[in-house]
């Protein structure tokens, strides 16, 4: 894990904004977050390499990273683990994603899902998406 420089004041959920797949996640989640408590913002956003300078470009491409209040940088399954306790709507979520040692399988899965990730929802361009 990795501590930024920066704490934001809301737990930040960095994702790709010009993937579809990712976009649809990233509603689905601001759904769940009926309490608004995360703040959502696209790694193609320039605040996101002034403000996190820590978090490589590479890998933001790779994974969704959440970065906590105290400025924990959580990424992939992991940030899918920490979402399911901070979000009630995902609480159901939880158990499964907290099995002791699944998290290697989880890893797994969420690597295979975002390599194919274009395949699966297509690119977001100048407003647009296209697959």
């Amino acid at each position: 894990m990795t501590i930024t420089r920066t704490k934001p004041a809301r737990d930040t959920v960095l994702y790709d904004g010009e993937c579809r797949f990712c976009r649809q996640r990233v509603a689905n989640l601001r759904w769940a977050d009926r309490r608004h408590r995360l703040t959502f913002t696209s790694l193609h956003d320039e605040r996101v390499a002034r403000d996190f300078p820590e978090v490589s470009r590479e890998r933001l491409l790779e994974e969704m990273v959440v970065v906590d209040a105290h400025g924990r940088v959580h990424g992939g399954a992991t940030a899918l683990r920490y979402l399911s306790r901070k979000l009630p709507l995902l609480w159901p979520l939880a158990p499964f994603l907290h099995l002791p040692g699944s998290l290697p399988a989880w890893n797994w899965l969420y690597r295979l899902v975002a390599r194919n990730r274009m395949r699966l929802g297509g690119r977001c361009e100048e407003g647009t998406c296209r697959r």
